[in-house]
């Protein structure tokens, strides 16, 4: 079973360190699985809630395309755009926001700090709070489900923001859904073992602090970070602790286990600060010698990255287009020859009106509806363990066969190979129950050329 995984990369700065082992390294390593269907963008209009300076924004665009690109993201395996090269996502934005609550977004975190800040310094509260920094959620709801993702790794302060992308699609599956199920729901993917790196001065590694060790410096900058780490005064042949050096955790995080256990022998045993930095040095310097090569390389050629970006924007929306297609269909936004068809319908038409429409539980089970043309529910399958498994049987009840359909009292089930495969609703009588048989048995019978 295929799962897929979007992850949005905000673009207004230069990645470092401790961006690259906290969450660069073990996405790229996670893209790799055989199940995983992995999406990567960079969320670009997200970038103008929090920045005005276009040249920041558009080197950071630059910086961190290649970053990814040069730390071994495979764009073969997974989809890797700028999120303003899918203009289906601003669209979908507005459906969604017609949809959403203003209750709901009352209650997003970032809004509730700025509103908070105001009134303890005796502001209006919305004062300085742009729509877009009130509509963020709405926006990154519309990320998520464009692409109907299953997991969406964050952090946990971005957790609200997935199930307010829940409440969002929910709602909107309940009023133009009609039964369909236009959006699954995702689940926000904690990662708890995700490095948290210090900084140079022990802090967590963060440009708010400037503290930060370059990703790809040259090997000078970062031989001069490595030697700026704040340590202890412990003179060499003392022993060092290494589970409160600052210097140890970093090591750790780039290491084998082997070289762990050595490092960590040494500083008990007395090695000297300053050797201590330099083993760090070039442990870093040979980790991030190739991909550093390779980040400068596609700096110098910004006409190869956009080369790269646009078609992995062409591949989003091989899946955007024809999805927003639906959804403009279903909030009325249709074309007026659709609505000429429509009237001049005839019961043959209004047959083939019924439709299956498969869905996935939140147990990771596919199962699929009969829907009558009006929308009625005629059949709930069974739960199958792959989506694949639901699709052939669904295509099995549609070729024509004689059906093996037994009544239960006042409802019934749909049997394929000595199996229910289906059951109906509980009708209010036997009447009722025959009727719908007979419903069943006229929606699934082959239709005349």
């Amino acid at each position: 079973m295929t799962t897929r995984i979007l992850t949005g990369i905000t673009t207004t700065g230069t990645p470092h360190l401790g961006n690259y082992a906290g969450a660069i390294r073990p996405a790229i390593v996670a893209s790799r699985a055989a199940d995983a269907d992995s999406f990567y963008f960079l969320a670009d209009y997200h970038a103008l809630i929090k920045c005005d300076d276009p040249l920041r924004i558009q080197r950071s665009r630059l910086e961190i395309a290649a970053t990814w690109l040069a730390s071994g993201l495979d764009t073969d395996r997974v989809t890797f755009y700028r999120q303003s090269d899918i203009p289906e996502i601003t669209e979908l934005t507005w459906l969604l926001t017609c949809v959403a609550a203003k209750g709901l977004l009352n209650r997003a975190h970032a809004y509730k700090a700025s509103v908070d800040k105001n009134v303890e310094q005796g502001e209006d509260p919305d004062a300085g709070v742009t729509m877009g920094l009130f509509s963020y959620p709405v926006l990154m709801a519309a990320d998520i489900l464009m692409f109907n993702a299953h997991q969406v790794p964050v952090g946990r302060d971005q957790i609200q923001h997935v199930e307010m992308a829940r409440d969002i699609g929910q709602r909107f599956n309940h009023l133009f859904g009609k039964g369909k199920e236009f959006f699954v729901m995702p689940q926000a993917l904690i990662e708890e073992s995700v490095a948290t790196l210090p900084g140079l001065d022990g802090r967590k590694m963060s440009k708010s602090y400037d503290n930060t060790i370059p990703l790809f410096g040259s090997s000078k900058q970062l031989k001069a970070a490595v030697s700026s780490i704040v340590t202890d005064s412990r003179a060499p042949g003392e022993a060092k602790d290494p589970d409160n050096s600052h210097l140890f955790t970093l090591y750790q995080a780039f290491s084998t286990a082997a070289q762990k256990a050595e490092f960590r022998a040494d500083l008990l045993g007395g090695l000297a600060w300053g050797e201590a930095k330099q083993r760090l040095f070039e442990l870093l310097d040979n980790e991030l010698g190739e991909s550093r090569e390779r980040y400068h390389a596609l700096i110098e050629r910004p006409a190869d990255l956009e080369d790269i970006l646009l078609a992995g924007a062409a591949k989003a929306r091989k899946i955007a287009t024809p999805f927003l297609g639906e959804l403009r269909e279903a909030v009325g936004l249709r074309s007026f020859r659709s609505d000429l068809q429509s009237t001049q319908s005839t019961k043959k038409k209004a047959v083939k009106g019924a439709r299956f429409v498969s869905f996935r539980e939140d147990d990771g089970s596919f199962r699929f509806r009969l829907l009558a043309a009006d929308g009625e529910q005629l059949l709930l399958s069974k739960n199958f363990a792959d989506g694949k498994t639901a699709g052939q049987v669904s295509k099995r009840l549609q070729d024509g066969s004689v059906l093996d359909v037994r009544v239960d009292g006042n409802g019934f089930a749909v049997w394929l190979d000595d199996e229910a495969v289906g059951q109906s609703p509980q009708f209010a009588d036997t009447a009722a129950c025959e009727q719908a048989v007979a419903q069943l048995r006229e929606t699934l019978a082959p239709q005349p050329e």
